[in-house]
């Protein structure tokens, strides 16, 4: 399985939502949504005036007030958009507040209990797919913080009352950057991976640009679809999944249960996860042998792949029982010995 080390803030209490692998046909029945711009400019500001107003409650980190202006069947259960706004304070409280894209969601007439509610929105399509919804009138607003040094993405679902106010429904948010890169770069510097076959380099590249550009999991546009189609098209086939990846290092087999990114330390590192054997993980509670276990397991992955230098600044190796890692290092690329390559055609790295 893949690990979701990057900073992503969930909290969606009302509505249960689903993603759409491929876009779909407008059905006779579907629900209607409206863009912004097709909106008159009284609903465009009411929305976009109701998606600052709570951002600004994010900024200033105002968590009584943004319950307040929340639905009962939300604010009941606050913690975890507490949770969110508290994370984010700091680093959006100086931010620049963009509302960067807004839908109307109309489903007054749908059935009540409907298993799925599918929004086909504007030219080029966007299509937003829901579960369990119950009838009203919806929006979702996304929010952009910008001008600091970590800007965010902020998605908020937006429920409007008999009294035509609108009010807090779901809330999600994510960083629009990573060591320093946004997600088009992420996908410009996948697809040249990609062109040059170091397609470990290109699928990990191709999902930082998918969560970086993807505001919400329930949305889907034919940029992204095109996006997960090229992600899709590089995953590697010896990729831990289902099963772990058998690794040889020094003679030993080490099972690989898990490779993602982080920037837990700022650069771009690969986070890779392994569970030792009874003899393993023995020598890990000696502090020199239990790192030289690690190196050699971070030197087999390199002579395996020696494409992964090209791309990363260093690598994460955890060596874990059950959901505790019982000993984790850390290396730059610089720093871990790869001793005899197999033959490879240089390349250029692209600049991290």
């Amino acid at each position: 399985m893949l690990l979701r080390s990057r900073n992503v803030q969930r909290a969606l209490l009302l509505l249960s939502v689903t993603y759409a692998g491929a876009l779909l046909l407008p059905s006779a029945d579907a629900a209607s949504c409206k863009t912004g711009s097709q909106m008159t400019p009284a609903q465009r500001d009411a929305l976009s005036n109701a998606a600052r107003t709570m951002a600004a409650g994010v900024q200033s980190g105002d968590v009584q007030t943004l319950q307040a202006n929340t639905i009962p069947e939300v604010a009941a259960n606050f913690a975890g958009i507490a949770a969110s706004v508290t994370t984010l304070k700091p680093l959006v409280q100086r931010a620049t507040i963009t509302v960067d894209a807004i839908y109307e969601l109309d489903a007054s007439t749908e059935p009540a209990g409907a298993a799925r509610t599918d929004f086909y929105c504007g030219t080029p399509l966007v299509v937003l797919n829901f579960n369990g919804l119950p009838p009203g009138t919806y929006a979702l607003a996304i929010v952009h913080a910008t001008g600091v040094p970590q800007p965010q993405q902020i998605s908020l679902i937006l429920a409007q009352t008999a009294a035509n106010r609108w009010m807090l429904a779901g809330f999600f948010s994510k960083p629009m950057i990573e060591a320093g890169h946004d997600g088009l770069w992420y996908w410009d510097s996948a697809r040249k991976y990609a062109q040059r076959n170091m397609n470990w380099d290109a699928w990990f590249y191709y999902r930082m640009a998918a969560d970086l550009l993807d505001p919400v999991e329930f949305l889907s546009s034919p940029n992204l679809d095109k996006l997960r189609h090229e992600t899709d098209s590089t995953r590697p086939s010896s990729f831990p999944g289902a099963q772990p990846m058998p690794l040889t290092a020094q003679g030993a087999v080490y099972n690989i249960t898990a490779i993602d990114t982080t920037v837990a330390l700022g650069p771009l590192d690969l986070e890779v996860h392994y569970t030792p054997d009874a003899a393993q993980a023995a020598r890990l509670r000696d502090p020199s042998t239990a790192r030289k276990q690690v190196i050699d397991v971070m030197t087999a992955l390199l002579v395996q792949h020696p494409e992964l230098q090209a791309a990363f600044h260093g690598v994460w190796i955890h060596a874990d029982q059950g959901n505790a890692s019982v000993f984790a290092l850390e290396l730059p690329m610089e720093q871990i010995a790869t001793g005899t390559q197999p033959s490879t055609p240089t390349v250029n790295p692209v600049p991290r």
